[in-house]
């Protein structure tokens, strides 16, 4: 990143290479929607690439500055989406598409924890979303959300354990 920042554009298609399918995934379980995932991943590179100026080695990992920077874009899509009623699928309908489209989606298990995940408060998706399937370690979500790491590792174990109770009952 530091040599994209210093002006070789180039350098950003190795870090698109290394980080698009996370990236995408990151979306796509934060809006079960694959159209909006590539979407939002496009603008996420868009926007990588222009404010590649404010990336500060020293104020933490590139790995930390983009997943900021794709968090606030959910936060954004899901802000006009807020304005568009009419476009707002319910988790009911999200998880039918879901199921009824996604050949990746064909057994029982996973079918029922992405219905659990929708059924979630989003910010306790998307902090098990980062920890669990993108790996991120509670400092570098720490540095996403602008909280404390003991705040993270405890709203982690609450979402985790809400998570458990929706996908057991």
């Amino acid at each position: 990143m530091l040599r994209v920042k210093e002006g070789h554009l180039s350098e950003l298609t190795e870090l698109f290479d290394r980080y698009h399918l996370k990236l995408f995934n990151f979306f796509w379980k934060l809006t079960f929607d694959k159209p909006v995932s590539e979407d939002l991943t496009q603008t996420l590179f868009y926007r990588v690439m222009k404010y590649r100026l404010s990336f500060s080695a020293e104020q933490g990992t590139f790995r930390s500055w983009v997943y900021r920077m794709a968090r606030n874009i959910h936060v954004d899509f899901c802000n006009e989406q807020a304005k568009r009623p009419d476009r707002y699928r319910t988790p009911e309908e999200q998880l039918e598409r879901i199921a009824g489209k996604d050949e990746r989606y064909n057994e029982d298990h996973l079918i029922k924890l992405d219905a659990a995940l929708l059924r979630l408060d989003p910010e306790q998706r998307e902090l098990i979303v980062l920890s669990r399937f993108q790996g991120l370690k509670y400092d570098e979500i720490s540095q996403i959300k602008d909280i404390s790491v003991p705040a993270i590792k405890v709203r982690v174990h609450r979402a985790i354990k809400e998570l458990r109770q929706i996908y057991f009952t």
